[in-house]
């Protein structure tokens, strides 16, 4: 039976009760806590020794700069290689990663260029993680646990950035960062001994950089996928970029500590959003309930306009990040859409392209406040949201369908595009 025909509602405690997915669960808990801390160490730690605020921020985004090129150039290799291995190599890399920045005495440039050869090839493995768990859960299991995940990533982000500032306090940067190869190196044991060894999705055919160039093509090509892709990527990039502005408008308010609630509220905002939809909506209700909560990303942004304070400011911006449940209605259509021998990189061309357009969101909204007060550059932030959403009304609704599936082969993942709806999808 396809995902797209089992639509039976699932509940997370159904989740919970596969061994596999609770492997994925606590390896992604421990990923994200440890990245989480390993970035924040990292920047203190160059700020430390540099006394350099612009290096400090360039240490804290230095890992996710380069994934724009991982996953660009080198996705392929998420559906050539068993995944349970690329996953584990994943974490020793940031296993090694912290080992040589927590013991070692580089120099600041090769820290960084450290960090930077490191992030490159990471879309791979989130892409073999993620393209693991239609395989683990299927139906509606596979969407409520894709929104465990996102609530447990925005959970363990609020709780790497406070357990982190702590041991900081306690340990000092080189530590904590031998805390965190710590913490991959447990990701790696759970995931190795507790995830069963899957083949590869295709066969290593033609090079890793053409096939993934290729894929890439045919993917945005594809109709279909090509609308849940800019659905997907398009209006986080102006909300979640309007978040950028949070510091610089608090601050000009005379709050800077309220920056830190704000955007506390919105990661919060962004949890309980993910897991009331997840919880209380059937299959069916959250693909109706996709372009209204789409809407809900940039509506209440619009209330920057009358310059609120700290609390009503984090009142906006948890109630904008709720609306990120609209993925929830979204991840059943794509995982229909892309053929399974590329869902691995179909899925990195998913996650890669959201950070890039988070990444370019931010300095649009950064570079809009430079123009115009920082309270108004939030709040048209908001009307650029809600220009999108009803652009795309047609992808968020469903309304669009592939017509011809484009050429995944020959030698590129598919070798002969998607299943057909007889076969299993997941």
């Amino acid at each position: 039976m396809t995902v797209a025909a089992n639509q039976e509602r699932s509940t997370f405690r159904a989740c919970f009760a596969v061994p596999e997915f609770r492997v994925l669960f606590g390896s992604q808990l421990l990923l994200v806590l440890g990245d989480t801390v390993k970035m924040l160490a990292f920047s203190v730690l160059v700020y430390a020794r540099t006394g350099s605020p612009g290096l400090a921020a360039l240490a804290y985004m230095i890992g996710f700069l380069p994934q724009v090129a991982g996953g660009m150039l080198l996705l392929a290799l998420a559906d050539r290689w068993r995944p349970r291995a690329l996953m584990v190599a994943g974490d020793l890399l940031r296993v090694a990663t912290c080992l040589v920045l927590g013991l070692g005495d580089l120099p600041i440039g090769a820290m960084l260029a450290l960090v930077f050869a490191a992030g490159v090839p990471a879309p791979l493995f989130s892409a073999a993680r993620t393209a693991v768990l239609p395989d683990v859960l299927a139906g509606d299991a596979y969407v409520l646990g894709r929104a465990l995940f996102t609530t447990t990533s925005a959970g363990a982000q609020v709780a790497g950035l406070a357990v982190g500032g702590g041991l900081l306090a306690v340990t000092g940067p080189h530590r904590a960062l031998l805390i965190t190869a710590a913490l991959s190196l447990g990701s790696a044991a759970l995931t190795g001994f507790g995830l069963r060894d899957r083949p590869a999705r295709s066969a290593r055919r033609a090079g890793a950089v053409r096939t993934t160039l290729r894929v890439n093509r045919a993917l945005l090509a594809d109709r279909a996928v090509r609308g849940l892709l800019l659905a997907g990527w398009l209006p986080p990039m102006l909300s979640i970029g309007a978040e950028a502005v949070y510091v610089p408008y608090l601050t000009g308010e005379g709050s800077a500590w309220g920056a830190g609630v704000v955007l506390a509220a919105a990661a919060a905002g962004m949890g309980v959003g993910e897991f009331a939809v997840g919880r209380f909506a059937p299959p069916a209700a959250r693909e109706r309930l996709t372009l209204p909560l789409a809407l809900l990303l940039g509506v209440p942004l619009l209330g920057f306009a009358a310059r609120p304070g700290v609390a009503g400011a984090a009142a906006l911006a948890a109630l904008a990040a709720a609306g990120l449940a609209y993925n929830l209605g979204l991840q059943r259509r794509f995982l229909d859409a892309v053929p399974e021998a590329a869902r691995g990189q179909a899925f990195g061309l998913q996650m890669s392209g959201l950070m890039t357009a988070q990444a370019l969101g931010a300095a649009a909204s950064g570079a809009l406040a430079e123009l115009v007060p920082a309270h108004l550059a939030i709040a048209l932030s908001g009307c650029g949201v809600i220009a999108v959403v009803l652009a795309l009304r047609g992808d968020l609704r469903g309304a669009l369908s592939s017509r011809v599936s484009p050429p995944y082969g020959p030698g590129g993942a598919g070798e002969g595009a998607r299943p057909s709806p007889a076969e299993p999808a997941a």
